[in-house]
């Protein structure tokens, strides 16, 4: 049994890990431009300043993803390459080259998937005080309805945010991420709901300026693995992953605070007792802005956490991976049945038609003395993953697809070209390009949707 007919495979990128062209054609700063260049903070002081020069060679990629027979493509836009400040005057400039991309795109058969953001935050409304600033979500709003004016004639799919609690717990809470900041609970719990507020008016303003358009929203967190099929474990397992965890500095990285909200228009009860004091007064109010139709809903998974039922407060309790577990080359374990019980629970909870927005393996990948990249861990991993995903929708999952990350190797943040990712080899010295074994093997699985799995 395959994917339903209609199921989008593609890939996926972020703007700031492959655009490059940091500083050309009136673009602004980012938080990312500016942290990329502090001492110490990026593994072997790597910036995003080139990247893949994506920016100058979009056409040589479109044509690599036409090639390997992607027909779904989610990019994201950096937010300060068309508004420089942030708010007020526009890039034109920056507004020709996603244009320019786009149709592209749609000249090579693909559909362009656009998330409006994916953590390259305009440095000029972090001095305005960024997400904690209670103005913070009408200037997403604003950018929000620019991207549907300008490109909502041919984007007809949007996705709103990418991980609230990696830009929100990593880069205000734990200090790891741009702006690298370690903020105490009352402003980044704050920056939580500004955050939600602002997708919701996005929400509003896609609807408004890009009618007929679709549009989503791609949280993240590890999914949770019952340790048996015993229905106790199962229980504590999807009890635990909806839990608001209690730990000052790790308590963003939960599913319920971010997604219940904008789903299903409240807070988590739990959540609300450990954090509902630190929330901007009349907050109530606002959750009929956060909570707005989405025709979909996304989660990035990479792994998950196995987890018993026990006789403690909580109901349940991690279960420790077993020494020698099986990890990718960033030391993310690799866990398939993550991609069958995340997507299962999720389904249960929101109902929504839901898609894999990321998942992917990141390998000790190296040019042979053949020329060619092989990769058969990638391969390996992606065959596991996504046995467990079609089993999922075989189980009444509405899985509507899946996007594989990454389209080619690029920055992977704090670990800057450490990490390679990409179904595609770049060569950072050269930019060339070079399609690693997986490339033609996802190229099979996408042609026969999944049959061959």
């Amino acid at each position: 049994m395959s994917f339903r007919k209609d199921f989008i495979w593609g890939a996926a990128t972020a703007s700031y890990q492959i655009e490059g062209a940091a500083y050309e054609d009136g673009k602004g700063p980012s938080v990312w431009d500016r942290f990329s260049h502090e001492p110490g903070k990026i593994l072997e002081g790597h910036t995003g300043d080139v990247a893949c020069d994506h920016y100058h060679r979009f056409r040589e990629d479109v044509a690599l993803m036409k090639e390997m027979g992607v027909k779904n493509y989610r990019f994201s836009i950096s937010w300060p390459r068309l508004i420089p400040q942030g708010v007020g005057e526009v890039n034109e400039k920056g507004v020709q080259f996603y244009s320019d991309l786009i149709d592209e795109l749609i000249a090579a058969g693909i559909r362009p998937i656009v998330t409006l953001f994916h953590w390259d935050y305009p440095a000029a409304l972090q001095a305005r005080g960024a997400w904690e600033n209670p103005e913070s979500p009408k200037w997403f709003e604003a950018y929000a309805a620019l991207c549907a004016e300008r490109f909502g004639d041919r984007v007809k799919d949007f996705i709103t945010f990418n991980e609230p609690q990696c830009f929100i717990g990593l880069g205000y809470g734990k200090g790891e991420h741009a702006p690298g900041y370690r903020l105490p609970l009352s402003s980044t719990v704050v920056m939580s709901h500004h955050v939600l507020m602002a997708h919701g008016l996005a929400v509003k303003a896609l609807r408004k300026y890009a009618p007929g358009c679709r549009v989503g929203y791609a949280p993240c967190g590890d999914a949770r693995i019952p340790a048996s099929e015993d229905p106790a474990d199962i229980e504590a397992a999807r009890r635990a992953y909806f839990q608001v965890g209690d730990n000052p500095e790790g308590w963003a990285f939960n599913v319920s605070w971010w997604s219940d909200p904008p789903i299903l228009g409240s807070y988590p009860e739990q959540g609300l007792r450990l954090l509902g004091q630190y929330l901007p007064q009349g907050w109530e109010k606002d959750l009929e802005t956060i909570h707005q139709p989405l025709d979909f809903y996304c989660q990035n998974i990479y792994n998950g956490d196995v987890v018993r039922a026990a006789d403690n407060a909580q109901g349940y309790e991690m279960v420790p991976q077993p020494v020698g577990h099986p990890k990718t080359a960033i030391q993310w374990p690799i866990t398939p049945d993550a991609l069958y019980w995340g997507p299962k629970f999720l389904y249960e909870r929101y109902k929504l038609p839901f898609m894999i927005s990321e998942n992917g393996m990141s390998s000790h990948d190296v040019v042979s003395l053949d020329g060619k990249v092989h990769d058969p861990q990638r391969q390996d991993y992606m065959h596991r993953y996504l046995r467990a995903y079609k089993r999922a929708a075989e189980d009444g999952v509405d899985a509507i697809g899946y996007l594989a990350w990454s389209l080619m190797d690029n920055y992977e943040w704090a670990f800057g070209y450490t990490d390679r990712f990409g179904m595609i080899y770049v060569d950072y010295q050269t930019q060339e390009r070079i399609v690693k074994d997986s490339f033609y093997w996802y190229k099979t699985v996408m042609e026969q949707n999944g049959e061959n799995l």
